[in-house]
């Protein structure tokens, strides 16, 4: 395993605003019914005490999970709602699941320290072990365009690179302490990964010739950025999980815009995920049950809401398929669901 120091760049930031949240845009309607989502589904997990989550639509349609309490992965077939369980070692806590172009199930095993390759076929598992201890619990993946792997290990303080092919890792400290890397997405380019440092008020990014790790800090001091995306035309959003406000970061000239949630600050933005319009989706894990709600990022309005039913607890993760035009989640009461948008 390759260790990899990292600078951290100050950056010159230009804000769109002053300070404070005097200059944040409004948001007083916390009802917005449009004809955006089409339809809502879901599926009980037919496993006990599981807590299934991050779901990932695989080339063929079907969906993997994770099911972190009950250490499996999870599989289900949305066309005959039949679900499977790969069971893996106890204590792996498996934290996040996303599939190869090739079928192949890649899973982190967050509290056993290790990255999973699994046959969807066999359900044989190869672990690759994460010695270098800032990479100790692998947390959330994303691809880059050559089927790597980049991943944050919130514990660890690390960003990591990992190779599909030769199973070596490139492990990034983030400098700051206790930065806490949590979600992490791609570039539309599918070359930066973009990662939001959930125990500071800071993003990151990698730039992936040189390895090299940028903080960037937000323009309050009490963001608490949990999950991040980022839209076609590059520029980054995210969540602030502490004051229920959702921004705007431009890496081209370093500005920010925020905007209140709909219903505030008691929102807790968690999920954060961009459908093929470039709406931004956040899931309001503060409230019961949670929220999924979009915010359109070329009319800077917030566009829809719709209540989960299933949604007590949170929404930790989504994906979207753009082949059927749906958003996939799991929920902390056993179910997965899907959100088709229009």
């Amino acid at each position: 395993m390759k260790h990899v120091s990292a600078l951290i760049t100050f950056l010159v930031i230009v804000y769109s605003f002053t300070t404070g949240h005097d200059n944040i845009d409004k948001s007083s309607d916390t009802e917005l019914v449009s004809d955006v989502i089409l339809s809502v589904d879901e599926w009980k997990v037919p496993f006990d005490d599981t807590r299934s989550r991050d779901p990932y639509v695989a080339p063929d349609g079907t969906v993997y999970f994770a099911g972190q309490r009950a250490h499996y992965v999870g599989h289900f077939n949305p066309e005959t709602e039949e679900f499977r369980e790969f069971p893996l070692e106890d204590g792996a806590g498996p934290h996040t699941v996303v599939v190869a172009d090739d079928g192949t199930v890649w899973y982190a095993g967050n509290r056993a320290r290790h990255i999973g390759k699994m046959d969807p076929e066999t359900g044989e598992i190869t672990k690759y072990m994460m010695d270098d201890d800032y990479a100790r619990d692998p947390h959330t993946f994303a691809f880059d365009k050559d089927g790597n792997i980049w991943f944050t290990a919130q514990g660890g303080n690390g960003v990591g690179h990992f190779n599909v092919e030769t199973g070596e890792s490139q492990i990034i400290p983030v400098p700051t302490e206790r930065s806490r890397p949590y979600g992490i997405r791609m570039s539309p380019d599918k070359e930066r990964p973009w990662i939001a440092l959930f125990g500071t008020n800071k993003i990151a990014t990698v730039d992936p010739e040189t390895m090299e790790l940028t903080e960037i800090e937000l323009p309050r001091d009490e963001i608490r950025p949990r999950r991040l995306d980022v839209t076609s035309d590059g520029n980054v959003w995210y969540g602030d999980y502490a004051d229920g406000i959702i921004g705007r970061y431009n890496p081209e000239d370093g500005s920010f815009q925020e905007w209140d949630m709909p219903d505030g600050s008691s929102s807790q933005p968690y999920a954060v995920l961009a459908d093929d319009k470039d709406r931004i989706w956040f899931s309001a894990s503060g409230l019961e049950p949670n929220k999924l709600v979009a915010f359109d990022t070329r009319t800077e309005e917030f566009v829809a809401s719709r209540e989960i039913e299933s949604a007590s607890g949170s929404i930790r993760h989504m994906d979207y398929d753009e082949r059927t035009r749906s958003l996939w989640f799991g929920t902390d009461t056993g179910h997965i669901g899907r959100l088709v948008v229009n």
